[in-house]
């Protein structure tokens, strides 16, 4: 059959517009195919690094965190879950009401109650030492020898010299009888018995002096021996055996402390004086604790004794004095410890001290609203225990305050409890607001106008120009178009393309899958068959305003003949 009897046979329309068969007509098809192989071609590998991107971003992307809107004040992907996760976790406490002791605190020294140096009150040469340095000794305890032999000679001496003028009184006695028989008879003279009366007496004085004589040398024989005068600890000595002491040496052999009880010297600012003094009138015995230098661990408990009688001028402090048992002994002398005197006990709000900062306007806290943000707030601080602090004014009671972490905090702040548990269903619904609002979106929006192309970029014939979609067309490979509905349809037979005209209603999808929507763009698909058949085409004079007219397809008989 010819080409003139074909035509006649199924009368194909031609359009204005259509091209009229040619010598280069031949060429067209296998130059179209060509372009429409390499357009498919980069539109797979660019779906592929799409996809792959997609994947690795979807992995990135915490899952409290994902779909956030980019314009609600953070970066994209940040949604109020993700402000939730951004919450300082700290610690807190609720200020609360409490009986607290009112105190003074203040540095002390722990003072011995009796302190003696150890020295001779003769001289000679010490000849034992008899104790170990930081003994604790008892009262008349022997502690040092000094070379008696000295002092045993003078002794004897003394005794000589007392036998001897014992008798001569002895005689003079006798004698002053005889005189007084003898005035008795008046046969001597009264100046003779005058005179022997005096001498009795006179000799009567010697004895007596010598009777001194021999106690004194009995003395320093005594103190020959060095006996300790209190109970106490003995310290460091200073003298070796075989060195001559000397009488009255202000170093001494060593020095001897009382320890127990023993006695702690403090301050007292002047202001507190009435206080202390009434405090000390309703109890006797006020309690005073002596701490280490830290003042975390108690060493001794012991009472008030009392104040000192003049404030110093310097210092505008007064001295006071507390004694401690000190059986364990837990304080030694000269130590220096932290004081703290208990005048009453009171009932005030406190919080935990870690709870108070210091700024420039004073002291303050972090009060947790309970929105879980936090709010500066000055308060004024009364008096403290190691733990607790009392609040005169500021706050009020149950408030919860923040303990620890406030290093990180400012004013309006989001916080975090330790004891608090993520809320699940507030992080999903910000996620899934998120989604809505910057999120990509699948299956296609309602705005679009309808148009798009094909991943392929073909155009049908007749078309305007190579790439550009024809109004209304579909993608017959389903790739998502990019900026609208449709696509167009590509028959698979023989690489001829075929354009599709336009379709009078839409219909769903066949087996083919269509085009996706873009961006807010609708489902404007076409329906194509598998077998490259068409769908049905529309006259000129039938099309909806503003519709193009359609494209007319070329038959297979016709490409047979080309």
């Amino acid at each position: 059959m010819d080409h003139n009897s074909n035509n006649s046979t199924r009368p194909t329309p031609q359009p204005a517009s259509a091209p009229l068969p040619d010598a280069r007509a031949a060429t067209t098809p296998k130059r179209r195919s060509r372009w429409l192989g390499s357009t498919i071609a980069i539109a797979l590998v660019a779906a592929l690094a799409g996809g792959a991107w997609y994947l690795v971003q979807s992995k990135k992307t915490p899952a409290g965190m994902a779909g956030g809107a980019p314009g609600m004040g953070g970066p994209p992907g940040m949604g109020p879950g993700g402000m939730r996760a951004m919450a300082v976790t700290v610690g807190s406490a609720a200020a609360k009401r409490q009986t607290l002791p009112v105190t003074l605190t203040a540095m002390g020294t722990v003072v011995p109650t009796t302190t003696v140096t150890l020295t001779t009150q003769v001289s000679g040469i010490l000849r034992d030492v008899l104790f170990t340095e930081g003994q604790m000794v008892k009262k008349g305890q022997k502690l040092a020898q000094i070379d008696p032999r000295p002092f045993e000679q003078a002794l004897q001496q003394a005794k000589g010299q007392l036998a001897r003028d014992q008798a001569q009184l002895d005689a003079a006695r006798v004698t002053l009888k005889r005189y007084q028989t003898l005035w008795d008879q008046d046969s001597i003279a009264r100046q003779d018995l005058d005179t022997q009366a005096a001498l009795a007496k006179q000799l009567e004085g010697t004895v007596v002096a010598d009777q001194a004589q021999v106690q004194t040398a009995q003395l320093n024989l005594g103190y020959a021996s060095i006996t300790s005068p209190i109970d106490g600890r003995i310290g460091l000595r200073t003298m070796d055996p075989g060195n001559y002491i000397s009488a009255g040496g202000t170093t001494g052999i060593a020095v001897i402390t009382k320890v127990a009880p023993i006695d702690v010297s403090f301050t007292v600012p002047q202001d507190h004086i009435p206080s202390v003094l009434g405090a000390q009138k309703a109890d006797p015995r006020l309690p005073v604790a002596a701490l280490d230098r830290a003042g975390s661990k108690t060493l001794a408990q012991g009472v008030f004794l009392t104040l000192d009688n003049l404030v110093d001028t310097a210092t505008g402090t007064v001295k006071a004095k507390a004694r401690f048992e000190n059986t364990d002994g837990a304080l030694f002398p000269n130590q220096f410890v932290n004081t703290r005197l208990t005048l009453k006990d009171e009932s005030a709000l406190v919080v935990p001290v870690t709870a108070i900062r210091t700024g420039g306007n004073g002291d303050f806290v972090y009060v947790i609203n309970a929105d879980r943000t936090v709010t500066q707030r000055t308060v004024i601080r009364g008096m403290s225990t190691v733990e607790w602090v009392a609040i005169n004014s500021g706050l009020k009671e149950g408030e919860l305050v923040v303990t620890e972490g406030a290093d990180r905090l400012k004013d309006g702040a989001v916080v975090a409890l330790q004891g608090d548990t993520p809320t699940q269903a507030h992080g999903a619904s910000s996620g899934r607001r998120g989604a809505r609002e910057g999120g990509p979106r699948e299956g296609g929006g309602r705005r679009g106008n309808g148009e798009g192309r094909g991943a392929n970029g073909a155009t049908a014939p007749g078309a305007a120009a190579p790439g550009a979609a024809a109004p209304g067309t579909a993608a017959g490979n389903g790739a998502p178009a990019g900026g609208g509905g449709g696509g167009v349809a590509v028959e698979p037979n023989a690489g001829q393309p075929s354009a599709a005209a336009p379709a009078v209603n839409p219909e769903p999808p066949a087996a083919g899958n269509s085009g996706s929507g873009g961006s807010g763009g609708s489902s404007g698909s076409t329906p194509s068959s598998g077998s490259g058949q068409t769908a049905p085409a529309i006259k000129p004079e039938e099309a909806p305003k503003g519709m193009a007219p359609a494209a007319t397809t070329v038959q297979p008989a016709q490409r047979a003949n080309q």
